[in-house]
């Protein structure tokens, strides 16, 4: 009979705040109490926070997404585009939490990107030095541009400001509301930089690069336009700002950006993000260190009071000397940027800047004097900062205050988590790293305790659940109380690191091992203590040191056997020694990993134990002669923990190459690979029903894995993995040969922005199914009805059962219904599979279609797709001419009918508009704000001429 197992699918993950990536804000309703709303990518998840209340909002992933986001972008409130490290872009719709579209054209991880202002459009660079623009709509990629020879690190939309025709010839407002011109107002331009360290300026319209300058001689790393479109700036690692003049509809010497001057940062680090303020005169840019640099832009009447402040003082100065002339004086300009921007604050931050964003938490509030700063930390962590500006700005008053309005980290750790621990009844979960001990609740996964500790490497529950140990680098044992939140003992257990500790299975006394070449045992203890001032006393626990065991080498793991006879110790130079837990004498000694063992445990029957050791294997002892029964070759990297399932011989492996991994130890085969970590996995622990695992990693995430009621069986679990191995490299190939005509063709700017994928390839299969099938039907089709003008008593055909099973549609109507399921994104991709003899069957159907009338927006689609992609051989066949003017006159008909019906409906929408705004339009005034912004602008003084 062939054994079964369970299986384990992902339940949830927690532990992250956000992560690399960047991080941006969005404004609360007017309606709602929270400050406003954090969106950051953690890991492969969209989170969405409210930093106000310190909770979770939403949380944006799906099952089959298994990579990091890498970059977010913004349009309005509701829509999100997020970029993964796989090249993949998703559009979320934050209202509904789901994915509106999903784009994939870039072969490596997403490093920007960015809408225009209507969100019709979206563009994307990525680290292949690629820039596609996608149509949110239409849901297809519209061209690639290819110039740069680096990674993207900057794009933003162009305005051009050209008057539209309909406000030129157009003065009644309510019509302008359904006149759209093409020409005015539109985004027809891109600027783009790239670690190449080059600024490109690109004609949308012509899919071209108008311009190429050199921005900076290192990399380029950020870039930011000011809301006028006028001036543009971008930095790089040589610590300087550059800003440039754009100016697209009256360009000077030809050239549409020019080069205005350079500001020097104070902080030399890399730059990461540099962002103007959407409404105030200020821009901030950070680097990868611990500071944020807010400069402040100034208006024309500064710049020009501080010239002339200037020009006085060199002025008196040169008098001074005798040797005044006035083209000393020259030398300050107005046009000087170093004049015009100034660094007004330096927010420093308690770790490494990821992100930032300028924060609108209401409207208008940058005019009661103050400015808000969402900052993403390295440290998994989100803060706002709030920034006073006074109404006058001087020097001599020093720089401005600022303080921490909001900081979120309570839902996550500052570093690598290096323990886990849970409860007896599998209702807790503790988690330990460097200065942190977090207590989870596994239903909601919510953090119910957080206390301060040393530098954790392992800790445990002690019977009751209600104390927690924890073992630190320094040596010492750390006692907490989770109901008080108290730490109640510090004990100083060994001289070196605590690598490891476990309770005795009576729960009277503990085990602990350590770099001071030593195995410690401890017995619990309730003393009574006096509470000071009182004759009162209350029971505290205690831990008594009883025995130790001395060993020749620092210990890494240790554990004890359940039946109580056997304590195993993993020494540093890899060995396994086994000794009588009664005696402390010498039982065996289990050699041959070639790294030291960094973890252990011990089978529920102690008749085995299994190892893990930085040499990449698992050995699978017997502990009745300490006979190897087998050694795998198990992970790619080194194996950090090990853990048997309760009550059977299976167990579990956790691994630096983000995989945990199910064992058979009886059959020695590897049963599940749980694929979901995004770094190197540390620790691991698995429930005392056996129902989950958890696990933490290096990305600082904790995953719980549950089991479910699906059953694994080995073979099918093998031709699965050979199934995915397949297809990804089938995909991979794919895509590989359709780019070898443009690799290294240098004068291609353009190309196709697509990517074959496993989705583009089934889809493939099923048109050309679809078409063999449909082509068979028509002839079956046209024969019957000769029969029938022969002998109209004739019996019905044979035809294929997918019609009868479709209540016996038409041919046409079967390949236009499996078309028509193939999302529009991978849509052109598929078709780029078929066979040329396929292609024409195709065509067949579109004449077909365009004649009749069906879905007239993917027939066009198709059929302009089909000839630009296959023009030399679709006018090579004299046969297709007839066909090409067929479905030329029937296309010309049924657009022409919709153009009427759509022109026929808008005048009517602007009928109805005209009706409704002349019997229901009223005009409010609010008096209160009619008289402050009439106040604003009356004069404070007044000079009058007394006669």
């Amino acid at each position: 009979m062939v054994k079964s197992y369970s299986r384990f699918e992902p339940d949830a993950a927690f532990g992250v705040i956000s992560s690399n990536c960047n991080a941006f804000w969005i404004p609360s309703s007017s309606s709602s109490t929270s400050a406003g709303r954090a969106v950051v990518g953690a890991l492969e998840s969209l989170m969405i926070w409210d930093l106000k209340k310190g909770e979770r909002i939403a949380k944006l992933n799906e099952l089959d997404i298994k990579t990091e986001i890498t970059a977010i972008a913004k349009h309005g409130e509701d829509i999100v585009a997020a970029g993964y490290s796989d090249g993949v872009i998703r559009v979320w719709d934050l209202k509904t939490e789901t994915i509106v579209v999903t784009f994939n054209g870039h072969k490596s991880a997403i490093s920007v990107l960015k809408f225009d202002s209507e969100g019709i459009r979206l563009a994307s660079g990525s680290r292949d030095s690629n820039i596609i623009v996608w149509d949110i709509i239409s849901e297809v990629g519209l061209y690639r541009l290819r110039s740069h020879k680096d990674q993207i690190t900057g794009i933003e939309f162009i305005i051009s400001n050209q008057p539209t025709k309909a406000e030129s010839n157009n003065d009644d407002s309510n019509q302008q509301e359904f006149i759209e011109s093409e020409e005015g107002n539109r985004e027809d331009f891109i600027i783009s930089t790239s670690k190449d360290g080059l600024v490109k300026l690109w004609d949308i319209a012509t899919q071209y690069c108008m311009e190429t300058h050199i921005a900076h001689r290192d990399e380029c790393w950020a870039l930011s336009v000011h809301a006028d479109n006028r001036t543009v700036m971008t930095a790089a690692s040589d610590g300087e700002i550059k800003v440039w003049r754009l100016d697209i509809n009256n360009p000077e010497d030809g050239n549409k950006l020019h080069l205005e001057g350079i500001i020097v940062r104070q902080n030399r680090e890399r730059p990461v993000t540099l962002i103007f303020h959407p409404l105030a005169p200020f821009f901030a840019v950070h680097g990868t260190d611990r500071s944020v640099e807010v400069y402040r832009i100034r208006s024309k009447a500064e710049v020009k009071k501080s010239i002339n402040r200037k020009r006085s003082r060199m002025k008196e100065k040169l008098q001074a000397k005798g040797d005044y002339g006035e083209s000393e004086l020259k030398v300050f300009n107005e046009d000087d940027v170093n004049e015009i921007y100034s660094l007004f604050v330096i927010i420093r931050t308690p770790s490494r800047v990821r992100s930032i964003d300028w924060a609108l938490t209401e409207a208008g509030l940058e005019k009661r004097g103050s400015l808000n700063l969402l900052v993403s930390l390295s440290s998994n962590s989100l803060e706002l900062y709030n920034i006073h500006v006074p109404e006058k700005i001087k020097k001599s008053s020093g720089p401005p205050e600022y303080n921490k309005v909001y900081s979120l980290d309570i839902p996550g750790h500052r570093s690598d988590i290096r323990s886990l621990s849970i409860s007896s009844d599998d209702a807790m979960l503790a988690s330990a790293s460097n200065g942190l001990l977090k207590i989870w609740n596994v239903k909601t996964t919510n953090c119910i305790r957080t206390f301060e500790c040393g530098y954790a490497l392992c800790s445990t529950f002690l019977p009751g659940d209600s104390i927690i140990l924890v073992g630190t680098k320094t040596g010492q044992i750390e006692m907490f109380d989770v109901a008080s939140s108290s730490l109640l003992d510090t004990i100083d257990a060994h001289d070196g690191s605590l690598w490891s500790m476990q309770v005795m299975h009576d729960g009277k006394g503990l085990v602990t091992g350590s770099a001071d070449k030593s195995v410690k045992f401890w017995s619990f203890k309730i003393i009574q203590e006096e509470i000071p001032g009182t004759l009162r006393t209350i029971p505290r626990m205690k831990l008594k040191h009883t025995r130790t065991l001395e060993l020749t080498d620092d210990v890494l793991s240790v554990r004890l056997s359940p039946d109580g006879k056997y304590v195993a110790a993993s020494l540093l130079d890899s060995t396994i020694k086994v000794f009588f837990i009664d005696t402390l004498k010498f039982f065996l000694s289990l050699y041959g990993h070639k790294l030291p063992v960094l973890s252990m445990d011990i089978s529920y029957d102690s008749k085995l134990l299994v190892s893990c050791s930085a040499d990449k294997n698992i050995k699978i002892w017997g502990l009745d002669f300490g006979d190897c029964h087998r050694s795998i070759f198990a992970h790619d990297d080194s194996i950090m923990s090990i853990a048997f399932e309760p009550g059977s011989h299976n167990f579990f492996s956790v691994s630096k190459d983000k995989l945990v991994k199910y064992w058979d130890g009886d059959k020695f085969e590897n049963i599940q690979k749980l694929q979901g970590h995004l770094s190197e996995i540390w620790a691991l622990a698995v429930a005392h029903s056996g129902d989950y695992i958890v696990s933490a990693s290096h990305d600082r995430s904790i995953r719980i894995w549950q089991q479910t009621d699906d059953q694994v069986f080995l073979e099918e679990e093998r031709e699965r993995e050979m199934e995915e191995l397949y297809e990804t490299n089938l995909a991979k190939s794919l895509d590989d040969n359709s780019g070898l005509d443009n690799e290294g063709d240098d004068q291609e700017v353009t190309s196709a922005s697509g990517k074959q994928t496993v989705e583009t390839l089934v889809a493939g299969e099923r048109i050309t199914e679809a078409l063999d099938i449909a082509i068979a039907d028509l002839e079956i089709v046209e024969e019957h009805s000769k029969v029938k003008r022969r002998n109209p008593n004739a019996a019905p055909p044979q035809r294929h059962a997918v019609f009868a099973a479709l209540d016996n549609i038409s041919a046409e109507r079967y390949v236009l219904g499996v078309i028509q399921k193939v999302p529009p994104s991978q849509l052109q991709d598929a078709l780029l599979l078929l066979p040329f003899d396929k292609i024409l069957s195709l065509l067949q159907f579109v004449n077909i279609w365009a004649k009749k009338e069906w879905n007239i927006a993917m027939t066009s689609r198709v059929l302009f797709f089909l000839i630009r992609t296959y023009y030399k051989q679709i006018i090579a066949n004299e046969i297709m001419r007839t066909m090409l003017d067929s479905v030329r006159s029937n296309l010309r008909l049924a657009i022409q009918r919709q153009k009427d019906e759509l022109g026929f409906n808008i005048e009517g929408l602007k009928y109805v508009n005209r009706l409704y705004q002349d019997t229901h339009t009223k005009e409010f005034l609010d008096e209160e704000e009619h008289r402050l912004e009439e106040e604003k602008h009356q004069k404070k003084r007044a000079f009058i001429t007394v006669n």
